[in-house]
């Protein structure tokens, strides 16, 4: 029985064909500084080469990497380590030039073929594979994807050997301070921030290695690559009900290595509908196959989050011969469409998807580890907190990378619509004069050095990534335009043929995306502001980049700054005095913002009062936009959301992933449906961000003081029409007179018919000397305080708070381990930093992933209640 088990099973397997999922070479390389390797690469790619005193190696990964894994460098994120590391520039590239060594068992198959593939390599390699070498010349940029038909090559049954040997960038740049150092880095058609900016001190290595995947692939006689998906969505749509058709198109390419002409069909079947084509494949050669197109009916559509779901269709399109898979892709289609068109109240483009204008709430986003190291598992957690942030665009940073196949699909989950730069900034790129600069603008103007190279890769990367729904725009460079003889051939060539159904921007803040008559670069400002500036001054109608401070708690502080250096920085007389590593760790000011609250006693008292001026400065940023959408902007990008190092400016949670008041700050001002506080002209607003009209909503206004005492401004029904925002009462007498003395608290909230809580926004206002004198005296309250398990990895927190006392103010919950009292992170909150008002309570919603080693406690920390450990029930 067994045996006939086998005989059934490699006869279906035979009738199914060759095609399987790629595997990765991820385990199990060794490395050696091309220094100690006095031999060939045709020998040492042999499998009798001893490798006995080689060190592991981390692949995919980079130099540095692998030497912090074999502890041979200290922590570069932590304290001032990074500064105690040799630099590329000092020691020359062979420092970090570095052999990569794989052993690894495969052998093809008859009618089989078998392809090794290199998804990042930085910056330049030759490639051997059992002594023989692969590449004729060097396989040279950051950005370009490397294939190689290893099947003349492999062993039967026995070990192969792969064998690489990565050189850095030339050159590496010296990291003289600024943006980007010396500004040669970007000679390269590779990333800029290596080199430093001012939220990151230098890469050492400047990330040489090999940075992405390598993957072994098996298929038939013909490889199918690149598929392309097109979804055309005419019309305008709502999120619900019965929808018109969608069109899908579909292409895709064929390689045929093998000496014979190759007949097939290429073929995919989405929801039913099976759609292919015969085909005919000349030996050794490649083409691309369009699909006929497919009428899609009652489709489901794929929208940003806020405004409807996100449904992804799987898809897998195969190249058939006879009854066998020769090749197949599988990915997931998410119907939409993109529009734009220029909006002549606001002086900018808007961006639309489905037919429905989207105001876009954004983020910018450099890089999810500043040493590469990418997983699924941090893309998934970084994109759900910009989800939780209730923000429906990242851009991706012109000075990084074309970020990776992963972090799209984490895009494409949670409804994030991406703007990806291609490589370039105003900084290194010539557009201003900067002293610290090797070269005049005239020479930078021209870089990279090899133009084909940088068009070449820049194909390659569109058709890494252009199926996925979430990529909504292209952007040609940060800042400035890339080289004409780029961006030309890159707007009017490349984009349409390869792609064709997306915005694209000639760069970051173009008059084309946003009309600048205010002058200047048409960005930030980047430190802090008062908050009424947020709704009073009218800057650009689509600002791509406007930010401000982010420093966390002492938890967060404490994770990578010595406990030495734990001073809180000191504001006095116009002056900031920051302690060193602070300042090596790119600190921005909060100036006199913490002040108000009281002097900062320690730096866990600024960390505590930070949180404060964070919620403040984020709320107020995005409602402040909304309030004015269409009417002064299309939309608007914070600088930035997150670091990929452990930096003191810019960020929603820290690199560790623990968020702070910054998140949460914007999880409030950016929700979709939003009853908001204008400190500008003390009017109550509300702000609607989604297609539907919402009518029977109460408004309730009230005001508490510091003692628990409510008075009722109004209570009224309302309405508000689709994608607006307007205004509704002026509260400004009831404030003046109520928050005169201490300050006051402002509730404002939206109920339904069924009473139900569906927005809720809570001020706390100082008094009319601009200090929170109340805050500081308010009693301290007693919570009732209940947690318990309601699923795998789900908890419900519920706070109650007794009608006598005053409000239990800005609660952090923390989710911990038992025994270290250390945050368990990432945990997703569904709100935090919450207050409860006198005779309620609120429940929040925490998630993470379980473990092992101990039952977790929540931590509840206020501004006055006590700091106590919950047991979960």
């Amino acid at each position: 029985m067994k045996k006939l088990f086998l005989t059934l099973a490699t006869l279906l397997t035979s009738a199914l064909g060759f095609a399987q999922q790629p595997y990765e070479l991820n385990s199990g390389w060794k490395c050696a500084p091309v220094g100690k390797v006095a031999v060939k690469g045709t020998e040492l790619s042999n499998p009798s080469y001893s490798l006995a005193d080689w060190q592991p190696a981390t692949v995919p990964g980079t130099v540095l990497t692998t030497m912090l894994n074999n502890k041979q460098i200290p922590d570069p994120f932590y304290g001032i380590n990074n500064q105690h590391i040799p630099d590329i520039y000092q020691t020359g590239r062979d420092y970090y030039t570095y052999w990569f060594v794989k052993d690894f068992k495969e052998e093809a198959q008859a009618g089989e073929q078998v392809w090794l593939q290199f998804r990042g390599i930085n910056y330049s390699c030759d490639v051997f594979l059992n002594g023989k070498k692969l590449t004729d010349k060097p396989h040279t940029g950051m950005f370009l994807r490397k294939t190689f038909n290893i099947t003349p090559y492999l062993k039967k049954s026995s070990p192969n050997r792969l064998a690489v040997i990565v050189y850095p960038p030339d050159p590496v740049g010296n990291p003289n301070g600024g943006q980007g150092g010396d500004g040669t880095i970007a000679k390269n058609v590779s990333h800029q921030y290596v080199a430093g900016w001012d939220w990151i001190q230098p890469i050492r290595d400047r990330n040489t290695g090999i940075w992405d995947k390598v993957l072994i692939e098996k298929t038939g006689a013909v490889q199918l690559k690149n598929p392309h998906v097109v979804t055309l969505v005419p019309g305008t749509r709502m999120p619900d009900g019965p929808q018109k058709p969608a069109t899908i198109k579909v292409s895709t390419e064929l390689e045929n290595p093998t000496a014979s002409r190759i007949e097939g069909t290429v073929q995919y079947t989405l929801e039913g509908s099976k759609v292919s084509k015969k085909v005919s494949i000349p030996a050794k050669s490649s083409l691309t196959v369009d699909l006929p197109a497919l009428t899609l009916q009652n489709p489901k559509l794929w929208w940003p989050y806020g405004y409807g779901k996100q449904h992804l269709y799987p898809v897998t399109i195969q190249f058939v011969t006879g009854t066998r898979v020769s090749d197949e892709e599988k990915i997931q289609v998410g119907v939409r469409e993109i529009q734009t068109e220029w909006n002549a109240t606001t002086r900018s483009k808007q961006v639309s998807v489905n037919g429905q204008k989207i105001f876009i709430k954004g983020g910018n986003w450099i890089i999810s580890d500043a040493m590469l190291r990418f997983s699924p598992e941090r893309y998934d957690a970084e994109i759900r907190f910009h989800r939780d942030m209730h923000l429906n665009l990242i851009r991706i940073w012109g000075g990084a990378i074309t970020e990776r196949p992963e972090f799209y699909e984490a895009c494409d989950r949670y409804g994030l619509l991406v703007m990806q730069d291609f490589w370039g900034s105003g900084d290194c790129n010539g557009r201003w004069v900067d002293p610290a600069k090797l070269e005049d603008q005239w020479t930078r103007r021209k870089y990279p050095d090899d133009h084909s190279l940088f068009l070449e890769s820049a194909a390659d990367q569109v058709k890494m990534i252009r199926n996925h729904a979430s990529l909504a725009i292209w952007c040609g460079g940060n800042e400035i335009t890339l080289p004409s003889d780029i961006m030309l051939p890159l707007r009017d060539s490349l984009l349409p043929a390869l792609d064709g159904t997306r915005w694209f921007i000639d760069y970051s803040n173009s008059d084309d995306m946003s009309f600048n008559s205010l002058g200047g670069n048409g960005d930030g400002p980047y430190g802090i502001q008062p908050i009424t500036q947020f709704w009073s001054f009218k800057t650009w109608p689509f600002n791509s980049e406007v930010g401000s401070v982010g420093v966390g708690d002492i938890q967060s502080l404490e994770r990578f700054i010595p406990k030495e250096n734990l001073v809180a920085p000191q504001y006095s007389k116009g002056k900031s005095q920051v302690d060193s590593v602070w300042q090596y760790h790119k600190y921005i000011g909060y100036d006199q913002y913490i002040d108000p609250y009281g002097k900062a006693k320690d730096t866990r008292d600024f960390g505590r009062k930070a949180q404060l001026v964070n919620y403040d400065q984020y709320r107020a940023l995005m409602e402040g936009f909304s309030s004015h959408m269409w009417e002064w902007y299309t939309g608007t990008i914070i600088w930035k959301t997150q670091n990929p190092w452990t930096a003191l400016r810019g960020q929603m949670y820290d690199y560790y992933l623990d968020p702070n008041a910054c998140l949460y700050g914007l999880h409030n001002g950016s929700e979709p449906l939003h009853v908001m506080y204008n400190p500008a002209d003390s009017m109550v607003m509300l702000a609607n961000n989604t297609f539907q009209t919402h009518r029977d909503l109460m408004l309730v206004v009230k005001l508490y003081d510091m003692k628990g005492k409510e008075t009722l401004i109004t209570q009224v029904f309302s309405e508000i029409g689709p994608s607006t925002a307007r205004p509704y009462l002026s509260v400004a007498k009831a404030l003046a007179k109520a928050a005169k003395e201490d300050g006051v608290f402002l509730s404002l909230r939206l109920l339904n018919l069924n009473k139900e809580i569906v927005s809720d926004n809570l001020y706390w206002l100082p008094n009319e000397k601009g200090t929170y004198s109340g805050l500081q005296q308010l009693n301290t309250v007693d919570v009732q305080a209940t947690a318990k398990q309601v699923g795998q990895g789900k908890i419900e927190v519920t706070l109650r708070n007794d009608a006598r006392n005053p409000v239990a103010f800005f609660n952090r919950l923390s989710l911990v381990q038992s025994q270290t009292k250390q945050r368990i992170l990432p945990t997703f909150y569904s709100d935090n930093y919450i207050s409860v008002l006198p005779g309620e309570q609120k429940t929040v919603t925490l998630e993470y992933t379980p473990s092992s080693e101990n039952k977790p406690l929540v931590s509840l920390e206020g501004w006055n209640v006590t700091e106590r450990f919950i047991a979960i029930q």
